[in-house]
């Protein structure tokens, strides 16, 4: 039975998409970020809702038990999932968005009337199928069920080209003639390109990957509106493309790596490789007494967060050490990277949990000159995104990247579980500099033993 009729479904419509569009711009800053989320929701929500009431569906029994499933998985899943495992969880739930489009355009095959909608169909299954496979993998990545190093054989440039010469072949006979089995070739062609486009990216470099594969994902949702004739999935299916290449070329320009380097680099060995060997070159450590010492008395101190914090769960006692150093009168900031941790934001929200001030997060253009007045400059968990090696070393896997430049800063510490090289496998020159002190340890431990030091003083 429908309830509406197409004046007021596309008023609904027209109503969800400016919630879509509301909710993008609330995700741009993190003071806005809750607000933009709950926007989104909404809007999907009434989207759900507009196409029940206006639509004549079958089997609504079977569809209601579908939602309830898929709604008990994701939200514990959702609310459980700590900070450092959100690429993946963006992953899969990413990878499942590519995979319900492909499958729905598969669905739409036999009521397809035209050349033209067989080919939103051809690019729809293509490309959802591209990403669900390589989320699927860039997730067993990151959860480390995999190596997290490039994965290269001979001849694979070879078979990539043959592959995507064989989606070509079976996308245009589903064009032109439309048989089943050219939708399923060009399926599974589509799921075997996934994995061939993700297998040769390692490193530091999967995040950004993630990012690309959620604007596929946004282009086949747009695809499959057109299948359906839903001017709403087009909409919502072309904001989450745009922003989603909008977001990759942003994280790869912080990387200073562009996104075809990103994406074939390994097939010249230029994609990050994740090293975990550890350097045994010596380095001057120190006492977490000690080096309170050199916080309590310091004028001007900058925090630089990093994965290892969130690793850690450190957001809250690191917290607490910027309160008890500003007891002291000592002025404190966060120097903020925008590829920290494992995706752009991850380090604002780490810190957003233990209600740090916004005013206190500072970005890295603008944190970047204040180090040459820094009396100590604390790095907890972040290596790659200090690592000279960024702006000295030609051939670096990092080269070209802007760096926190903690290095000028008149006293730098380091808090490090290891001397294991950071996610892009290559050493840290500041680590040896005559200026630095390294404190050993989990990053929580060692603050908490920071902060009881500080309070003693």
């Amino acid at each position: 039975m429908i309830l509406l009729d197409p004046t007021w479904t596309a008023v609904l419509y027209l109503v969800s998409a400016v919630c879509f569009i509301l909710a993008l711009k609330g995700l741009s800053s993190p003071k806005t970020a809750r607000r933009g989320t709950l926007i989104g929701s909404a809007g999907a929500f009434l989207a759900v809702v507009t196409v029940f009431l206006s639509s004549k569906l079958d089997n609504i029994p079977w569809i209601l038990a579908a939602i309830a499933v898929g709604s008990a998985i994701a939200a514990p899943v959702a609310r459980r999932v700590q900070m450092t495992q959100m690429p993946q969880l963006v992953a899969m739930f990413n990878g499942v968005g590519g995979g319900a489009a492909a499958l729905v355009a598969l669905l739409e095959l036999p009521h397809a009337g035209d050349a033209w909608v067989r080919l939103a169909i051809a690019f729809t299954l293509f490309i959802g199928a591209v990403s669900f496979a390589g989320s699927m993998l860039t997730f067993a990545k990151l959860q480390e069920l995999m190596t997290t190093r490039p994965v290269v054989f001979p001849g694979l440039a070879v078979l990539t080209v043959l592959v995507a010469t064989a989606a070509l072949a079976a996308g245009a006979v589903l064009v032109v003639a439309g048989p089943a089995w050219a939708a399923i070739a060009l399926a599974v062609i589509g799921l075997a390109s996934g994995i061939l486009l993700v297998l040769p990216v390692g490193g530091a470099d999967v995040p950004i990957v993630i990012s690309l594969l959620n604007a596929f994902t946004g282009l086949a949702v747009a695809a499959s509106g057109l299948v359906l004739g839903n001017v709403l999935l087009v909409v919502a299916g072309t904001l989450v493309g745009a922003s989603g290449t909008i977001l990759t070329r942003a994280m790869a320009a912080a990387m200073g790596r562009s996104v075809q380097g990103i994406l074939f680099g390994a097939f010249r060995g230029g994609s990050t490789a994740g090293s975990t060997v550890a350097s045994d070159r010596p380095v001057r450590s120190s006492s977490a007494a000690d080096i309170a010492v050199l916080l309590g008395y310091a004028q001007k101190v900058v925090l630089v967060p990093g994965y290892g914090l969130a690793v850690a769960q450190g957001q809250h006692t690191i917290a607490e050490l910027q309160a008890a150093l500003e007891e002291r009168g000592i002025e404190v900031s966060y120097a903020i990277h925008p590829v920290a941790g494992r995706m752009p934001g991850h380090m604002n929200v780490l810190l957003a949990e233990a209600d740090v001030p916004y005013e206190s997060l500072v970005e890295m253009d603008r944190a970047n000159p204040g180090f040459r007045t820094t009396d100590v400059a604390l790095v907890v968990g972040a290596n790659d995104v200090v690592n000279p090696a960024a702006k000295t070393t030609p051939g670096s896997p990092i080269h070209g990247m802007p760096i926190l430049e903690v290095g000028d800063a008149k006293q730098v510490v380091f808090l490090k579980r290891s001397m294991r090289p950071g996610f892009a496998g290559i050493e840290n020159e500041l680590l040896f500099d005559p200026k630095t002190t390294l404190l050993f340890g989990d990053a929580k431990a060692s603050l908490t033993e920071l902060l009881a030091a500080v309070k003693a003083l």
